[in-house]
């Protein structure tokens, strides 16, 4: 049987991180996991992604070049295209003040590095379900 696109598109999870380490772990612990993985290393790369590849989820770190997360996530829950988006921020800006930005620019999730690998893919698979 043939898998249709939107099938397709709930698998994909894009990475936005611009630290090469973190990316690498988490796209090679997603790929395994059985996710279709994007990877952006900035702001701007990342809402080019996410209205280019319609992922399921976002990975997305609050700082990074260009645009910053926080404004990334804000900018795609203004588009009721992206309601299906889920975005899970993933970022060492771990002050409460942080957190609420994040959940506030309309993050589904928030999560601190360093983080428990395990951790973040059971966090993963609830907001792919």
């Amino acid at each position: 049987m043939e898998q249709t696109a939107s099938a397709g598109a709930s698998r994909k999870v894009l990475v936005a991180d611009d630290e090469p380490n973190i990316v690498i772990s988490l796209e090679f612990m997603l790929k395994r996991a059985g996710y279709e993985v994007l990877v952006a290393r900035d702001g701007t790369q990342a809402l080019e992604a996410i209205r280019t590849h319609h992922p399921r989820l976002v990975l997305l770190d609050a700082s990074m070049p260009g645009m910053s997360g926080f404004d990334v996530c804000a900018t795609v829950r203004a588009d009721t295209a992206f309601n299906d988006t889920r975005i899970l921020m993933l970022t060492a800006k771990g002050r409460e003040t942080d957190m609420a930005r994040g959940m506030g620019a309309g993050a589904d999730l928030y999560v601190t590095k360093p983080f428990s690998t395990r951790d973040l893919m059971e966090k993963v698979q609830g907001l792919m379900a």
